[in-house]
């Protein structure tokens, strides 16, 4: 009997990331004809609950402007509360769509190709939303160019860069400013394609405005490909900084249950943790409002939950590790400000935390929990709401019980700062849905490079699987 040849004992067969069999072509016509297609029931509730949520918020924030900050349920004891704790949660939310674009494409991992549109596109919407709270705390949101270390004709008065008002203004439109770049470049061969699909029509010509003049050829590609993975380079120390920026607001504080070191790395991961949460959550609900289940398929799900299962076991380590910090401290206000929140008039709050941040997302290890779409989706609002309320217990528990008994106080939110609170949901899910309706929320170029192999084709294992991350098989067109 003839012996096969070595190479073909190699052969392999990767698994599929995109299920169905898709050719390029099918990939087009399914992404835009998502765009083409009417508008479901579905999509429509959305949107106008968001409409309606968003109206709300306005309406808050354009009375607390004309009021002032006194509309805020604070005291002399809890100076910034409801406020700071949704510009962390929503810094937080803005990390996982960084996470996914530069630090999953320089490790090349390929299931990133169906998810990476729309967490960065998530990561812009939810810096807008964390931008608005530092603005308003100004009093005077119409002078916020004054963060900037501008000439001017007031002498020598420039910015306190030790204020850390000044270091979030400055971490956070770093943030923005890289991301929209890093967004807008990968979205350019998809704009290119729905150019070439329908010349002469009013969106044709808007996205051949926005694709830059591309073209498709190799040169083309190449310098793409170049500027796409310096990018990356670029935003991956963002993941690391911006929220590491924000964790020291804190940190430099000498408030018992703030002062520690400890915080940085704590709330880096807390952020991709909740970030990769709220991905969950609106991959889950696009793959069934936009039909993409070929595209979102149990295998993206599954990689995601195991980074909802690592970055929950880094949170449950720190919040250990605060509790070991401040008995081996010695320190009796230390002490107290942990014990505090686990058995204070916060208690509640503190175990809500642990139970949706720690305890829940074990049940992610099981198999059959993560291919469970709808389990999967509740723990992803839970974690949100777990995080939600770590930064909340961080802030207002520490401040309630500081050093003197007799500076303690309670907090209770306001309805306008509820309202303000339900106002960003409703700014953050309006953009996303929009977003959906109007701009391939799946990468098509991207996606073409991670194909399955034509059915009868062969591919041999030789270190080099497929095209990488961000670089098409073929044109634009």
């Amino acid at each position: 009997m003839e012996r096969e040849p070595l190479a073909d004992a190699a052969v392999i067969r990767r698994v599929p990331l995109i299920a169905g069999d898709k050719s390029a072509a099918d990939v087009t016509r399914d992404v835009v004809g998502a765009l083409d297609a009417k508008a479901s029931p579905l999509w429509w509730g959305g949107l106008g609950l968001s409409v309606a949520a968003l109206i709300l918020g306005a309406v808050a924030i354009t009375y607390q402007i004309m009021t002032g900050v006194g509309t805020w349920g604070l005291n002399r004891t809890v100076g910034w509360a409801f406020d700071i704790t949704n510009f962390v949660f929503w810094i937080g939310i803005g990390h996982a769509g960084t996470l996914i674009s530069a630090i999953l494409f320089l490790l090349r991992q390929q299931w990133r190709t169906s998810v990476n549109r729309a967490a960065e596109a998530m990561t812009l919407f939810a810096v807008m939303c964390a931008g608005l709270f530092p603005l308003i705390h100004m009093g005077r949101p119409w002078l916020f160019f004054w963060m900037l270390p501008y000439p001017n004709d007031r002498g020598s008065l420039w910015v306190n860069f030790r204020s850390p008002l000044v270091w979030d203004f400055f971490a956070i439109s770093t943030y923005f400013i890289i991301s929209a770049i890093f967004w807008y470049v990968g979205l350019i061969p998809d704009l290119a394609t729905i150019r070439d699909r329908e010349p002469g029509t009013r969106r044709s010509k808007i996205f051949g405005f926005l694709s830059l003049g591309w073209t498709g050829s190799f040169r083309v590609w190449h310098r793409y490909e170049v500027v796409y993975l310096l990018l990356a380079a670029l935003g991956t120390p963002l993941v690391l900084s911006v929220h590491t920026i924000v964790s020291t607001d804190f940190a430099t504080a000498v408030v018992p249950g703030w002062h520690t070191t400890i915080f940085p790395p704590y709330f880096v991961a807390g952020a991709i943790f909740s970030g990769m949460a709220m991905v969950l959550t609106l991959m889950l609900v696009a793959r069934t409002t936009m039909r993409l289940e070929d595209y979102i398929t149990p295998r993206h799900i599954d990689a995601m939950c195991s980074l909802v299962i690592l970055t929950s076991g880094m949170v449950g380590l720190a919040y250990a590790t605060e509790f070991f910090t401040a008995y081996y401290s010695a320190s009796p206000y230390e002490q107290f400000a942990f014990y505090n929140r686990a058995r204070g008039p916060l208690a509640w709050g503190y175990w809500i935390m642990v139970a949706c941040n720690v305890l829940i997302p074990q049940l992610l290890w099981f198999t059959g929990v993560r291919r469970n779409l709808v389990v999967v989706f509740v723990i992803a609002i839970l974690v949100n709401i777990g995080m939600w309320f770590e930064r909340f217990i961080i802030i207002v528990a520490s401040l309630q019980r500081e050093y003197l008994p007799s500076a303690w106080s309670d907090y209770t939110p306001t309805s306008i700062e509820v309202a303000t609170l339900v106002g960003t949901f409703g700014l953050f899910f309006t953009m996303f849905l929009l977003f959906c309706r109007f701009i391939p929320v799946i990468a098509i170029a991207e996606v073409k490079g991670v194909l399955q192999p034509a059915p009868g084709s062969r591919q041999v294992d030789d270190g080099h699987r497929g095209h990488r991350p961000g670089i098409a098989p073929e044109t634009g067109s």
